[in-house]
Order: structure tokens, then C-alpha cells, then sequence
């Protein structure tokens, strides 16, 4: 019990949320792919970003701006968008089959043409289960 708490506390302190801190299940697949995505961006990591997202990806924006996979990494990898911090709260991911809807508010900042802004927004992700990993199929942001 002791060993689960401490487990539980480590996890919250790298910024998981509760759901992805419970054992087993697909939902705990998907938080994680979900932090790694996190990750990717933060770190403008190309590599990852690829990897994460489906050829096939439509990246809905706040905006109404949509991008697709090549887009939407070439803006990140390239440094012309970048994010200095993101925090995710109020998650939640449903399985079903091979699909999973994952929902949370995406807080941070955004930094576009020199320009920093902080960002509030609430988000939806479509993840597809290939190959025995998530990958990001579609994802819409809408101002809160």
C-alpha cells in the first residue's frame, strides 16, 4: 500500500493525472501516449512527433486553423510555433475497440512570430490503435 502511494505521488508530481495512475487498461495506454505527445511538442522533437500522429492526422486549432500531419510537425520541428509550457488538467479517455476519445483543458504558452500568449483552450483527441500502439488521428481545440 505504501509502494502505491509513493507510485501515486511520483506520478503526480511528473504531472499525470489520477487516471493514468491506475493500473492496467487501455486508458492508461492512451494517458500515456498522450503525455508523450505532450512531451514531443514541448520538446519539438520531430522524431516523436512523427511517430505519434497518423499520416491521415486533421489538427484542428482554436483559430478554425486545421493542419495536417505534415503541417502540423513542420511548424513545431521547424520552431516557427513553439510552447514553453503546457499543462493538461480535467483528462478523461474513453475506449472503445480501437478508438479512443481522450478530453482535457490545455493551459500554457505559445509562442508563434516572436509573439508569446498564453493558452486556455479545451481539447479533443482521436487516437487509433495500430499495430499495438496510440497513435493521434484528430484533434480539435476550442476556446473556453
Amino acid at each position: 500500500m505504501i509502494r502505491a502511494a509513493r507510485l501515486a505521488l511520483a506520478l503526480a508530481a511528473a504531472g499525470l493525472t489520477p487516471l493514468a495512475a491506475r493500473a492496467g487498461g487501455p486508458e492508461v495506454e492512451v494517458e500515456a501516449a498522450v503525455d508523450a505527445l505532450t512531451r514531443a511538442i514541448l520538446e519539438a522533437d520531430r522524431s516523436a512527433l512523427n511517430d505519434l500522429v497518423l499520416d491521415g492526422l486533421s489538427y484542428g486549432h482554436s483559430s478554425g486553423a486545421v493542419q495536417d500531419k505534415a503541417a502540423f510537425v513542420e511548424a513545431l520541428a521547424s520552431g516557427r510555433s513553439r510552447f514553453p509550457s503546457i499543462s493538461l488538467s480535467n483528462r478523461t479517455a474513453s475506449v472503445v475497440g480501437d478508438a479512443a476519445i481522450v478530453r482535457h483543458v490545455f493551459d500554457g504558452e505559445t509562442v508563434a512570430n516572436g509573439k508569446s500568449a498564453p493558452v486556455h483552450i479545451g481539447v479533443l483527441q482521436v487516437w487509433h490503435r495500430e499495430a499495438g500502439r496510440w497513435r493521434l488521428l484528430a484533434r480539435q481545440a476550442f476556446k473556453l
